[in-house]
């Protein structure tokens, strides 16, 4: 046990660290795009059932580091080419991953509504999860060889490996938010995999590419997005000092019914102020109803709209008690026009007929009493 006393040890163990946590990285977020297709509920225990194979997949393949050696032997050569078992799972991981990428790509690229609800229906659990547990035997290869080749101590590769998968369990639910908030990200994330994917296919077939070649377009193209996220920070909070993100909205269904197309940014900038706050801080659900129903006119018949002046039934603030009241127990409709003198015109308002028969049900107690 003295090589716990050895600072080469520990330095060999946060370098350990640190590079799982680079390797794991990609893993986390496809694993974040892949929980996104299941309900809400079950997306955390998605990303926690993921995170937690991939620990015990790369613990046994740890355990197994003698089997690991013998991956790297040829099995077989096809002219100038010699496979083995690691470059046979690199060339299977690397072509799934650019399929599993293509197909998550188109689907974005398409411009579908990916919160449909026959959609997140049709997301099974164990499916996803099967999924990612796929993607986890993938990036377990890869970031286990790299741990062997590094550190000596099996007890090293081991802590290593747990630290590093308990700070990505701790950081992935906020970095699926981030993601799944942010729909650009998710094109950046899914070309990194097509990248990743290529250079697996690649190094299967023999070709090495370097890693830090992949490393500097990764992190040239995080900084351009950086950039682009910066300014969409800015722009939205000169929007937000100006106006209420109520007034916002407004805006933006007023634009759309009255069909303009310029502006089109700030209609995007809404959308993407709504994704960052609750729904019912902005509209309370009777003014939502109220929206709803407007914006759905055009899909009603006239009839199931507007009633005939014939057959409105209207109360006569001037007529008798007992003229109202009869009325009132003979009427069929749930609300009666009020009018004044001039029954044609003076139209005073609507009222509810539950609300009448209420008021003078407790006048009628009030005078018993």
């Amino acid at each position: 046990m003295e090589w716990i006393a050895d600072p080469s040890i520990w330095a060999g163990l946060v370098t350990l660290i640190v590079i799982e946590l680079v390797l794991g990285i990609d893993n986390l977020v496809f694993i974040a795009i892949l929980a996104e297709k299941l309900p809400p509920g079950q997306r955390d225990r998605a990303r926690i059932t993921g995170l937690i194979l991939a620990m015990i997949m790369r613990l046994l393949l740890l355990a197994s580091i003698s089997w690991l050696v013998t991956l790297t032997k040829p099995l077989f050569s096809v002219q100038a080419l010699s496979f083995s078992a690691r470059d046979l799972i690199m060339l299977f991981g690397g072509f799934f991953l650019l399929f599993k990428a293509t197909m998550e790509l188109n689907e974005r690229l398409e411009g579908k509504d990916s919160a449909n609800p026959t959609q997140r229906k049709g997301a099974k659990f164990w499916a996803v999860v099967a999924q990612i547990v796929v993607l986890d035997a993938i990036f377990s290869l890869d970031s286990v060889i790299t741990a062997v080749g590094m550190v000596d101590h099996l007890a090293v590769m081991m802590a290593a490996v747990i630290i590093a998968i308990s700070l990505m369990l701790l950081a992935s639910k906020s970095l699926t938010r981030f993601v799944n908030n942010h729909p650009t990200i998710v094109i950046l994330c899914l070309s990194f995999l097509l990248m990743i994917g290529f250079s697996l296919v690649a190094e299967g077939f023999g070709f090495h590419i370097p890693k830090g070649y992949l490393y500097a377009a990764i992190g040239f193209s995080v900084m351009i997005e950086a950039l682009n996220q910066l300014a969409i920070f800015n722009r939205r909070r000169f929007l937000s000092a100006n106006h209420t993100l109520r007034q916002r909205t407004t805006e933006a269904v007023m634009r759309l019914i009255s069909g303009k197309k310029e502006d089109a940014e700030l209609d995007a900038e809404t959308a993407a102020m709504l994704a960052d706050h609750d729904d019912s801080q902005i509209f309370n659900p009777q003014e939502r109803r109220m929206i709803e129903r407007v914006l759905n006119l055009n899909q009603r018949t006239v009839s199931s709209i507007m009633t005939s002046r014939h057959d409105i039934e209207h109360i006569d603030l001037n007529a008798p008690e007992a003229e109202i009241r009869a009325l009132l127990e003979k009427n069929q409709h749930t609300r009666l026009v009020v009018t004044g003198e001039n029954e044609q015109e003076d139209l005073l308002g609507v009222v509810h007929v539950i609300d009448l028969l209420q008021q003078s049900s407790a006048a009628n107690r009030s005078t018993c009493g």
